[in-house]
């Protein structure tokens, strides 16, 4: 690969502080056709269901609730990018979120890089007692009710493509979300594969290589939420940040 004459723009920063512009959940405003965004990012999910989108809600230095869907499990909302970042390429990448639960005791919670972003985003994993099973190959932040340990920990999965599964207590973080308390994940993942999970500050897990490292590798970041029954599940999200490096390369 031969690296093209390089411009002035050589990195990529998405943010959005969620002080504006939302998108009204479905009972209010129906969104049966793709192609809605907040800021840089896009809006996928199961937008046409009654509940599900994204709203903003008033707390100092603005929010945006993610509601999934009431009417099946793995019905929710994405917001994040498009399937256009490869860590070989683009390493390394930062995505980071600030963020919040009412409630830990429904719902699957992603934040991260994950394999496929179609208009009705699914879930990247699936859980059940201590098995976290691949739908899409992923790496990043976890929080899922239907697994056996206490609600609210941390799991920080690395679903690769040889992968199928991991247990639960593999990727388990030493921290546990509070009700009504923000916390800062942030997940790096460096051009040879390495990656490191932060949490609050805290440097929670490294992963030496091996972590979507081919260039043929393409991934989305951002950030989710998916029913995991038929209750509405949702997160309150101060901010979503993604960095990458430009491939330069012809």
């Amino acid at each position: 690969m031969s690296i093209s004459g390089m411009g002035e723009c050589g990195e990529i920063i998405l943010f959005d502080d969620f002080c504006g512009p939302d998108i009204a959940v479905a009972n209010a405003e129906a969104s049966t056709t793709p192609g809605h965004q907040i800021g840089p990012f896009k809006v996928t999910g199961d937008l046409d269901d009654t509940d599900a989108g994204v709203v903003n809600v008033s707390k100092a230095s603005g929010y945006a609730r993610l509601t999934s869907s009431a009417t099946t499990d793995g019905d929710g909302c994405f917001v994040g990018t498009e399937v256009c970042f490869s860590p070989a390429l683009n390493g390394p990448i930062v995505v980071e979120a600030r963020l919040e639960r009412a409630a830990l005791t429904a719902g699957t919670l992603f934040v991260g890089l994950m394999g496929v972003c179609a208009d009705d985003t699914a879930e990247p994993i699936t859980c059940a007692t201590t098995v976290l099973t691949k739908v899409t190959h992923c790496v990043g932040f976890l929080l899922n009710s239907e697994l056996t340990a206490a609600d609210g920990l941390w799991y920080m999965p690395y679903l690769l493509a040889g992968d199928t599964t991991q247990t639960s207590t593999d990727v388990d973080a030493s921290q546990t979300a509070i009700l009504a308390e923000s916390d800062v994940v942030r997940l790096v993942v460096n051009s040879d594969g390495s990656a490191e999970w932060w949490i609050n500050g805290k440097l929670e897990q490294t992963k030496g290589a091996g972590v979507a490292a081919t260039a043929a590798t393409l991934m989305a970041a951002g950030v989710g939420i998916w029913a995991t029954t038929t209750t509405v599940a949702t997160v309150d999200v101060d901010y979503p940040l993604v960095k990458a490096n430009r491939d330069w390369t012809r």
